[in-house]
């Protein structure tokens, strides 16, 4: 995530009071045409505070009252997906808002609830042991300008059903839509018997109102989905934390893998609201014999292939230089091309595409920036390797570590082990777009908070509890 100043944060809360053109809605930190958001705050001791009665309020409740509130969250957020995914967009710049809107579907239909808590019982001739699963309390979290209302929604679902109470410090960039989605919890809440104001946010959050989060006693749990920097931070706190960081998910195509399915896929990954998913495909390894191929398929289904000189022309403009703090210069990407069409990227390098185009595609290098930065732009680097082995030592290079995500289209299962076992990723796809790695198209639940760092992985409810266990000694045993 990177730095923004309060100069910054003042221009940006300026923007968003001024009504948008086009006669769309007008927005800002705290309304949405007109509706005043319930549970925002500008004091972040009084919002911690306020979530702290929230809690309270949940602790009592059954846990059917909890996922009344749940199923109610569920119903808000379909019924405002399409709002949230063209609010997220006039709002930052970023993605696509059809994808958007599909996204907060995702959401409300594969976040586990209450179901995730399960407890566990163990009987012998000590008697009985009960262990369950316990809110932390108050959690603080932090969300991210690429899924801002996803995560909040998808965070809330997961931290009502284990009973806690939550407090946003959201993306100075993404404040009204964050903000718009915990005021849809804070109503589901209040519309299924809930507290007024379970989960609390703030009309401006800056690294302060963040500092005052990570440090405040009150607050006994830290969820981080951003970028690595704001993911160190929390993680250094000293509190119990689950940090979601960065990834780089490399693809890797080999000679088996059914090419034309693999050409489709890979660009359909890639493009998903423009790239902004940290799980999405960032750069591509072929097999060479297998190379052209898949090209072609990848033009058929909308990508445009550029040449060596304009794809160095275009990792100029998508990557900044600035000084970092040591003094040193470090390439950034570009906020002005963050989760941007394609068509908008080529134009600043003068090609004009229709938007038919959806995905920019090249060959590179390995050392190429396109392959070693990640983007989160529809921006596709191609690198041609000999075999398996090549293949597997440059992916997991390229994926630098983070041990997110990666991807692989192959139908030999040696292949396919080798490159999982030595990628380590929480998410391994094989023969499928990237988003299947978070539910929607596969099996399995929906999150957009991937902790790698801290191992929880695929987070839930039950990521987000403490285990408590209760002891009778001697007895309660019915065999």
């Amino acid at each position: 995530m990177t730095n923004i100043s309060e100069s910054q944060i003042r221009e940006i809360v300026k923007k968003i009071l001024t009504e948008n053109e086009n006669g769309k809605a007008k927005w800002s930190a705290t309304e949405y045409n007109g509706r005043k958001f319930i549970g925002i705050f500008s004091d972040m001791n009084e919002a911690i505070d306020a979530a702290e009665r929230g809690y309270k309020a949940v602790r009592n409740m059954t846990v059917e009252q909890r996922e009344k509130i749940i199923t109610e969250i569920r119903r808000l957020t379909r019924e405002n997906a399409e709002i949230l995914g063209r609010l997220g967009v006039e709002e930052t710049g970023m993605g696509n808002p059809e994808h958007k809107r599909l996204k907060h579907i995702l959401v409300a239909d594969k976040t586990p609830g209450t179901e995730d808590i399960v407890s566990e019982a163990k009987t012998g001739d000590g008697g009985l042991t009960l262990t369950e699963m316990a809110p932390f309390g108050v959690v603080g979290a932090i969300t991210p300008s690429t899924n801002p209302s996803e995560t909040v929604i998808c965070n809330s679902i997961g931290m009502i059903a284990a009973g806690n109470g939550v407090v946003f410090n959201p993306h100075p960039n993404a404040i009204a839509t964050s903000n718009y989605a915990v005021d849809l919890v804070n109503r589901a809440s209040k519309a299924a018997g809930g507290p007024e104001i379970l989960v609390c946010s703030m009309d401006e959050p800056t690294m302060d109102s963040a500092k005052i989060m990570q440090t405040h006693p009150k607050i006994k749990l830290l969820v981080c989905t951003g970028g690595p920097g704001v993911v160190k931070a929390v993680l250094s706190s000293g509190k119990k934390a689950i940090g979601a960081g960065a990834g780089n998910p490399p693809v890797i195509v080999d000679d088996t893998a059914d090419i034309q399915k693999a050409g489709k896929d890979i660009i359909d990954g890639c493009c998903f609201d423009n790239n902004l998913p940290c799980i999405a495909e960032k750069e591509v390894f072929a097999f060479d014999n297998i190379a052209d191929e898949l090209i072609a398929a990848m033009k058929k289904n909308g990508a445009y292939m550029i040449n060596s000189e304009q794809a160095d022309r275009l990792a100029g403009i998508v990557l900044v230089e600035k000084t970092s703090k040591s003094g040193a210069k470090v390439k950034t990407v570009s906020r002005e091309c963050v989760g941007r069409d394609a068509s908008v990227l080529l134009s600043k390098i003068g090609i004009t595409v229709g938007k038919e185009i959806r995905c920019i595609i090249c060959e590179t290098g390995f050392m190429h920036d396109f392959v070693q930065y990640e983007l989160m732009m529809p921006i596709l680097p191609i690198v041609r390797v000999k075999n398996i082995d090549e293949a597997i030592d440059l992916a997991v290079k390229a994926e630098h570590g983070n041990r997110h995500t990666a991807h692989m289209h192959s139908k030999n299962i040696d292949n396919l082990s080798a490159f999982a076992k030595a990628v380590e990723t929480t998410i391994f796809v094989k023969n499928a777009p990237s988003y299947a790695g978070i539910g929607f198209g596969g099996e399995g639940h929906t999150t957009f908070t991937i902790a790698g760092p801290t191992g929880e992985g695929i987070t839930s409810a039950r990521s987000y509890t403490r285990k408590r266990r209760c002891v009778m000694s001697d007895s309660f045993r019915i065999i």
